[in-house]
């Protein structure tokens, strides 16, 4: 029983950050999403009755059409780096000596610790404009002030993030199987193919799950790799948050916005979750 005390006065440190820096943040956010709004006044009308009038500015078809770009290329990245770092981290926990491995995990940890501008920056000197593989391009014929050649540069952005931290993920996901079981599906006269399906693929569901989650999480709440590889063209929703507490001044707008991001996100991680139970128990 004094155990037990111990214990919860420990944690009293911890909750109190908890609630002082996360959990009170988001409900004054989500208290100023129902306030009044003025032009020319920053921030909300204090006193003033509550309304809706932020979350139904949302229902504009401008406001949707950031919200699904912003998935979708998200979910774009999140899939291509979940092909991409499968197949490396499968290697690295496999079949690559324990020096190759530990040389790959110190390289792949240090990119994370990697400055975000000059990732991003990176990126544009590669492919922008004047970027390396800008004559090639032109000779294609491919554009670079499209908008899907944008697209492409901030799904390539994404990547860079997404990919080594996937591979951490699977990494460790992968050394935790039993390897005799894909042995013994092999030798009884199965393709190596047939069984990385039927066995490592779904036995690898949930650290799959992981790595899509923590993706998207990541891409949905990009903020400079639009920003700055978007050219102004191509924003996201974590950009029109800022525009609107730092630029307009309308922050319940922003803070409806938030609130709604929040909401998406629960809903996304639930559902994903739940169709990765269902699999797993089928």
């Amino acid at each position: 029983m004094k155990a037990d005390k111990n214990q919860g006065i420990l944690l009293l440190p911890a909750g109190a950050l908890f609630i002082f820096l996360l959990a009170l943040p988001l409900v004054l956010a989500g208290v100023e999403s129902f306030r009044e709004f003025t032009p020319g006044r920053i921030g909300s009308v204090g006193g003033a009755p509550l309304t809706l009038a932020s979350y139904a500015e949302l229902l504009h078809p401008v406001y949707i059409q950031y919200f699904a770009l912003t998935y979708a290329l998200s979910f774009i990245s999140s899939i291509v780096a979940i092909l991409v770092a499968f197949p490396i981290a499968y290697y690295i926990s496999r079949r690559s000596t324990p020096t190759v491995r530990k040389g790959v995990i110190f390289i792949t940890v240090g990119l994370l610790f990697l400055s975000h501008l000059v990732r991003i920056y990176a990126i544009e000197l590669t492919f922008g404009s004047t970027g390396m593989f800008a004559p090639l391009l032109t000779a294609l014929g491919i554009s670079m002030n499209s908008r899907e050649y944008i697209y492409f540069m901030i799904v390539a952005g994404l990547l860079q993030y997404s990919i080594p931290m996937s591979m951490l993920i699977l990494i460790g996901t992968i050394q935790n199987l039993n390897p005799r079981l894909l042995e013994a599906s092999q030798s009884l006269g199965t393709s190596a193919f047939r069984s990385h399906v039927n066995i490592t693929i779904p036995l690898c569901v949930r650290g799959i799950v992981s790595v899509f989650l923590v993706s998207m999480t990541m891409g949905i709440s990009a903020f400079a790799i639009p920003w700055i590889l978007g050219r102004g063209r191509v924003l996201f929703v974590s950009n029109l948050i800022y525009s609107r507490f730092n630029e307009v001044a309308n922050f319940p707008s922003g803070a409806a916005i938030s609130v709604i991001m929040i909401i998406l996100c629960v809903v996304m991680i639930y559902i994903v979750s739940r169709v990765a139970t269902l699999a797993d128990r089928s």
